[in-house]
């Protein structure tokens, strides 16, 4: 009872910080998706890395990295004065990450540099993107319904899968996940998104759909990707930010593709 009640606290905590983000001004957006973006390159870092005598060295890399590719386009978008492009600002954390690792000796070159690039993968360009999707594609809107459809995924799949799931969805990955709780998902936020298109209306009924059907499917994907790291590395969760549900990437992992498939969409199939 007492597990539960503290997954709900952190869990009420983090919805509505989230919201707040996406429905309170850029400011706002910035501080909350930035921050998540920081603890997210440290948590990878620290499951990959930990051990490693220079590994602090490298993660704070990893952060400043990730936060100029995230702060500049940001500001680009923010403040059409601002001029720099983000290319600018972030290929120097390119260059000057390769050129370190000459000067590191512990441990393999290419672990370091794999866990360095992944974390600017995974969690720096998805959290980047969704500045795209926060002023260009309809503000705040396209931004808050992604968090809904994954919310909803995760919601009806975990209902319907813990009811009625039979049929292993990746067994060989995730054991506990199945074809009924991922329809179950996938229903629920089909349905949620016939609410967007009510407060909406400028993104038609069936982009509504297509949207969610993209996050649903992505975000199933970048679930089962996270799980794979995750059993690859022999660890439950990725890190105990979170009181009750695990790491940051424990709740973010369906972002990593389901934030740049919708980006993908969205250019092509709602803003023309």
């Amino acid at each position: 009872m007492r597990k539960i009640l503290k997954r709900t606290i952190t869990g009420i905590i983090y919805v509505a910080l989230l919201v707040m983000a996406t429905t309170c001004g850029a400011g706002y957006f910035a501080g909350v998706f930035g921050l998540l973006l920081i603890l997210g390159i440290i948590e990878l870092s620290n499951l990959c890395n930990k051990g490693i005598k220079s590994y602090k060295l490298l993660t704070t890399l990893d952060v400043l990295g990730g936060v100029s590719l995230f702060a500049s386009t940001f500001l680009s978008l923010y403040d059409s004065e601002w001029k720099v492009p983000f290319l600018i600002a972030y290929l120097p954390y390119v260059i000057v990450r390769l050129v370190s690792q000459l000067y590191i000796k512990d441990s393999n070159s290419i672990r370091l540099l794999s866990t360095s690039f992944l974390s600017q993968v995974i969690v720096a360009l998805p959290l980047t993107l969704l500045n795209y999707t926060y002023f260009v594609y309809g503000t705040n809107t396209t931004v808050l319904a992604c968090l809904i459809f994954i919310w909803m995924n995760d919601t009806g799949a975990y209902c319907v899968g813990s009811m009625i799931g039979n049929r292993r969805l990746f067994e060989r990955i995730s054991p506990k996940k199945s074809w009924e709780g991922f329809f179950g998902g996938l229903i629920l936020s089909l349905a949620s998104s016939q609410a967007f298109a009510w407060f909406a209306p400028e993104i038609n009924r069936m982009n509504w759909l297509g949207l969610a059907a993209t996050v649903v499917l992505f975000g199933t994907w970048g679930d089962l990707i996270e799980s794979l790291l995750k059993r690859t590395l022999g660890v439950k969760d990725s890190g105990n930010v979170l009181p009750g549900h695990g790491g940051m990437l424990d709740r973010f992992d369906s972002v990593m593709l389901a934030v740049p498939a919708s980006y993908i969409y969205i250019e092509l199939f709602i803003r023309n």
